[in-house]
Formats: C-alpha cells, structure tokens, sequence
C-alpha cells in the first residue's frame, strides 16, 4: 500500500532531528565543494605536463588493455585536455565552488538564503539525473536522483514551516 501521508509529515520536525539534518546536508556540500577544489588543483598541475603521456604510463603500469572502456575512456579525455579553453573551465569550477560553500554556510547557520540555495541548485540537477538515468540506468545513478529528490524535498518542507512559522 502507498503511504499518502503529505510530504511534510514525514520529513522529521523534532528541532534537533533538523538541525542535524541540516549540518549532514551542509556538510556533504562543503565536502562537494573542497572535493570540486581539490580537482581543480589538480587538472591546473596536469596543465604542466604531457597528460597523453601519464596516462599511457599508468595504463602500462597498471597492465590494462588501452582498448579497453575506461583506459579508452582516459585517453580520450587525456587528449582533450591540452586544447580545453581553461579559463571558461576554471570560472565554471570557481562559480561551482563558491556556491557550495556559501550554501554549506548557509545550512549550517540555519538562514533561509541557505535552504533556497540548497533547494534550487540541487533541483537544477533533477531533470538531467532523471534523463541520465533513463539512458544508463544503473543502482547508483538511481541512488543519486533519490538522494537528490530527498535533499530537494528535505529542504522545500523546511522553507514551507518557515513560511508557516512566519504567517500563524
């Protein structure tokens, strides 16, 4: 049987079960961020080198077959990567990046701006996780979109008590 219960009674209201809801999801987003950093770094120190040529070396030291999928898969982009317009890259990551981080702190202090960001940028990505998902279905994209619907969900029911707190 299908639970009809409206979705902001099954989103937990206890203040602490909130908070600590808020604090992972705003976690998990600073950790996005840093990780998104993190890559950043690295692809700017790869700028530096002969990338066609690291990942020949790690394909032969690893004896993996370069016809394979995923070494055909670090080739491909191992080629792209010379001619790639870094600056377009490198603003796009910065603009990911910074709105990682101030939702993180949004979440955390419990701001409203914070639960909108959260909201917003994570529904951005529903559309194209379902369309992903349609054409490569797999468990784990399958878990993305409904982590993803959650946190949506989550935070849409907190904007809606906040509303509700305001206006009774």
């Amino acid at each position: 049987m299908i639970d009809s219960k409206p979705i902001h009674s099954v989103v937990p209201s206890h203040p602490v079960a909130m908070r600590r809801m808020r604090h992972a999801i705003a976690t998990f987003e600073a950790l996005k961020g840093l990780a998104a950093f993190a890559a950043v770094v690295g692809a700017l120190d790869l700028m530096h080198h002969d990338v066609r040529h690291l990942a020949i070396e790690l394909i032969g030291r690893f004896h993996l077959n370069p016809e394979a999928h995923y070494p055909s898969v670090l080739l491909h982009y191992a080629n792209l990567i010379p001619d790639a317009n870094l600056h377009a890259l490198f603003l796009l990551a910065a603009g990911y990046i910074a709105v990682r981080l101030v939702e993180s702190y949004g979440l955390w202090n419990d701001y409203a701006w914070g639960e909108w960001l959260g909201a917003l940028s994570g529904g951005i990505y529903i559309p194209f996780e379902v369309n992903h998902l349609l054409h490569r279905p797999s468990l784990i994209n399958g878990l993305v979109l409904v982590g993803n619907m959650f946190l949506v969900a989550f935070l849409t029911v907190q904007l809606w008590r906040r509303h509700d707190l305001i206006n009774h």
